[in-house]
């Protein structure tokens, strides 16, 4: 168990730099208020957890301990919206529809409802 979590973290230590560096390299490259660093490091994301999953599916991918690595780990530090990509896509596949709507609109309702009442929440005290 120690060996996987070693495996993890390292992978996340990994993706989270590879997130900061590339996100603010092309934030800085373009003129916007808008978040392309973010939002372009969300879409590759999404890119390379397909790709990694696509690969284990055809048995192109079958080392656990890399797949964690790639998956959890990379993948989880770069951006945790892959994961939630690809969970949604594994309810679509399964054809949990009901549970995709419920899991993707209340996931991004939810989530922006907290963020901003924890924000709210830091100006009260």
């Amino acid at each position: 168990m120690l060996k996987i979590l070693l495996v993890i973290g390292s992978g996340s230590f990994l993706g989270g730099i590879a997130r900061f560096l590339l996100s603010r390299g092309i934030q800085n490259s373009v003129i916007s208020s808008f978040p392309f660093g973010t939002f372009w490091v969300n879409i590759i994301g999404c890119f390379l957890i397909g790709l990694i999953y696509g690969l284990s599916d055809k048995g192109n991918l079958s080392n656990n301990e890399l797949r964690m690595f790639l998956a959890v780990g990379f993948c989880g530090g770069f951006t945790t919206f892959s994961t939630f990509s690809s969970e949604n896509m594994a309810l679509l596949r399964d054809g949990s529809f009901l549970y995709f709507s419920l899991y993707a609109g209340l996931s991004v309702f939810l989530g922006l409802l907290a963020t901003f009442g924890g924000h709210a929440l830091t100006k009260i005290i």
